[in-house]
């Protein structure tokens, strides 16, 4: 329906009307079955004492409910459940007012859902953890919608009232309340404010021995140090702290890719590599792009420091090729040993490396582009004139070759000799590898690498638990009611059987009296 206005200009103006479409309707009718129906489940898990089924109705609000969330389904759950509170529900209120009022969905799936799903009946319900639910799912709308500073004060508020509330059922939304409260201070760029709030939201939570919403903590602080560069404290801070294997692997994950990058930029690039490595073990696969590809970046750059390539099947990734275009033109750069090539690519990849926050690493890639560029000049040539390798290598100073070869030398890059006075290396003959230590390095950190995988593996195991084994003095209730014994019964001869035809052993008979005289 559409109406017609006339202006003062004369011209018509088109209106719609004011009443909704059937589409709105029902959308909006099915985003309150969906938050009911999790308000209902989250309070017979609260009642019941049981944080995994809190844990449940928080990933199934993530996982189904999220994707088609409204104003108008959070303004009816918090007229219903937050009746006595009245202040919590006038703040959310103002909050839910700036969200759009409903979203387009095909109308066959809300037939369906509503046909499948009935809404509950609606109960005013004085448990703390229903309004920290609809604080949470107020705080995930608004960072959806982009409105990050509303984000960040309703999460402000979401987090001063976890920590004054010390319920085992509440851990599970706390953790995910201290993700979006971090989450919404870092998009409005004001991430150093909350840096004291998360310390004290950490040692709180480890006095509760609350291990999920420890972990995520933990990361939160690693990401706001390494945001700011604060390299040192960040070191201090994990080096002191080490998460259980009961940890979630999605946190776990996080740590070890916070890790790897506060070794990278230690020159620990071996103990970098394999946390990296344990990070992308560790994330989900079939999920999580945006985590594979930023773990993948500095996976690339640390092996290439350690003077490694990466495997060509990294960059072939679906879904990752475009994004790991720039470190694969590095690769080949790096690979081939070609200077020019790589300050090419440096110059061109420059904000992209600086936005990834590689650049830093990536300068460091020119001492492994020399040393690559001399080993192939000493396998290629016995005997070099240093102005040669100077051309060859398309360096600026030819005074700086003689210290550059002399310290690949002792560094073991190549084996060569240098001749001061004729202005020469010499390269020494090829020794067989195998003659050497390397095969036996190489096989080492295989096997180990196998075996704690095998140890991983095993401790991620979950045993059913051992069923008592019964005693021979338990007696069965059959047993107790007939104590007579069971009568003997005799066995049909088989007369194809040789055995049957054998006379049976007869029971002993009791001594008489006479048998003695």
């Amino acid at each position: 329906m559409a109406s017609k206005d006339q202006t003062n200009g004369g011209g018509d103006v088109e209106m719609k009307d004011a009443t909704p479409t059937k589409t709105e309707d029902a959308t909006q009718k099915l985003d309150v079955v969906d938050v009911e129906s999790q308000i209902a489940d989250l309070v017979k898990a609260v009642q019941a004492n049981e944080p995994r089924h809190v844990s449940r109705v928080v990933r199934k609000f993530f996982t189904s409910t999220r994707k088609h969330l409204n104003g108008n389904a959070l303004k009816s759950a918090v007229e219903l459940h937050l009746r006595k509170e009245k202040d919590l529900a006038d703040q959310l209120q103002t909050y839910i007012a700036k969200l759009p009022s409903s979203m387009e969905v095909s109308e066959n799936k809300e037939k369906e859902k509503e046909n499948d799903k009935e809404a509950p009946s609606s109960t005013d319900t004085n448990i703390p953890e229903v309004g920290v639910y609809l604080s949470l799912v107020v705080t995930v709308a608004l960072v959806d919608n982009k409105l990050y500073a509303e984000a960040a004060a309703c999460s402000s508020g979401l987090v001063k009232r976890i920590l004054d509330l010390n319920r085992r059922t509440a851990n599970p939304l706390a953790a995910r309340a201290f993700f979006y409260y971090s989450r919404s201070f870092e998009l409005c760029d004001r991430l150093a404010e909350i840096r004291q709030t998360l310390l004290n939201a950490h040692r709180i939570s480890s006095l509760r021995h609350d291990d999920e919403t420890h972990a995520t903590i933990l990361n939160l602080l690693l990401r706001n140090y390494l945001h700011y560069n604060l390299v040192d404290q960040a070191d201090k801070l994990q080096a002191k702290t080490n998460l259980d294997d009961s940890t979630s692997a999605n946190q776990l994950a996080r740590f070890r890719y916070y890790q790897g990058r506060i070794k990278a930029i230690q020159l620990d690039y071996t103990g970098a590599h394999s946390d990296l490595e344990e990070a992308l073990r560790k994330a989900p696969q079939n999920t999580a792009r945006g985590f594979h590809l930023t773990v993948q970046k500095f996976a690339c750059i640390v092996q290439l420091l350690m003077g490694e390539l990466p495997d060509r099947s990294m960059f072939r990734q679906k879904g990752l090729k475009t994004a790991l275009k720039p470190y694969l033109q590095l690769t080949q750069a790096v690979r081939v040993g070609d200077l020019d090539g790589f300050h090419t690519v440096v110059k061109t990849f420059e904000s992209i490396f600086r936005e990834d926050k590689t650049l830093t690493l990536i300068q460091r890639l020119r001492h492994n582009v020399i040393k690559t560029g001399l080993r192939k000049i000493s396998i290629s040539y016995s005997r070099i004139p240093l102005g040669d390798i100077c051309k060859k290598l398309h360096l600026d100073n030819a005074e700086d070759v003689e210290f550059i070869v002399a310290k690949a030398i002792r560094d073991g890059v190549i084996d060569a000799t240098i001749d001061h006075e004729g202005g020469f290396i010499q390269s020494k003959e090829n020794v067989d590898v195998y003659s050497t230590q390397e095969p036996l390095e190489f096989y080492h950190a295989r096997i180990n690498f196998c075996l704690k995988m095998h140890n991983e593996a095993v401790k991620a195991m979950r045993y059913p638990p051992e069923a008592p084994k019964p005693s021979i003095f338990d007696k069965k209730p059959e047993d107790d009611d007939d104590t007579s014994p069971a009568p003997l019964k005799s066995a049909k001869k088989d007369p194809k059987d040789p055995k049957s035809s054998e006379p049976q052993q007869q029971p002993p008979k009791k001594p008489n009296k006479e048998d003695h005289k």
